[in-house]
């Protein structure tokens, strides 16, 4: 393994160096996400934690019950609340990439206040808002989230915004910078 971090603080391990399940992992991450992207760099260290978080992260890019800009609301708002750059930067411009305007984009990333037209996006932002700030749920936002989203998309964002809160920690813990790039592959 590199000495020399290469993405972040991480040192990122070069392909023809991993050990056999690391290849396995890598592999894994590859054939369900097309790439290595953000955190699986990092987490392809540790292959079993690669091939169970590679589908997860996959699930939540296509066909599931979220549009893009309901996505990308939750998800600005958890990458900023753990201050973990590398992915709120990418995800400041993939909300806007999907129609998000700038004013709303900037208000989830600091954490001003804002609302939406769209009732389904001003629920997905009502239940992000509550969980990363008092996660506590009132009755008439739990009955307006069922009435919009449904139990599917209810767990759609709950999970989504886990997922992202392990992106966040892992790209924060490595101190990695909006826009790194890491190790060609």
């Amino acid at each position: 393994m590199p000495e020399t971090p290469t993405f972040g603080r991480y040192a990122e391990i070069p392909y023809d160096e991993m050990t056999p399940e690391q290849q396995d992992g890598y592999r894994a991450v590859v054939e369900t996400r097309g790439r290595l992207p953000g955190p699986t760099k990092i987490w392809v260290h540790n292959p079993k934690l690669a091939k169970a978080a590679g589908p997860l992260g996959a699930h939540f890019r296509t066909g599931y019950s979220l549009s893009e800009r309901e996505r990308e609301i939750a998800v600005c708002i958890i990458c900023s609340k753990w201050h973990s750059a590398y992915p709120t930067n990418a995800h400041e411009r993939a909300g806007k990439v999907a129609g998000l305007p700038a004013d709303k984009v900037e208000a989830l990333i600091c954490g001003l206040p804002t609302s939406f037209t769209d009732p389904r996006e001003q629920v997905v932002y009502e239940i992000a808002t509550a969980l990363a700030n008092t996660r506590w749920i009132p009755k008439g936002l739990y009955d307006r989230a069922v009435e919009e989203l449904g139990h599917v998309g209810i767990t759609d964002v709950i999970c989504l915004m886990g997922y992202y809160t392990m992106v966040s920690m892992t790209l924060a813990f490595y101190d990695v910078p909006a826009g790194a790039e890491g190790m060609p592959r």
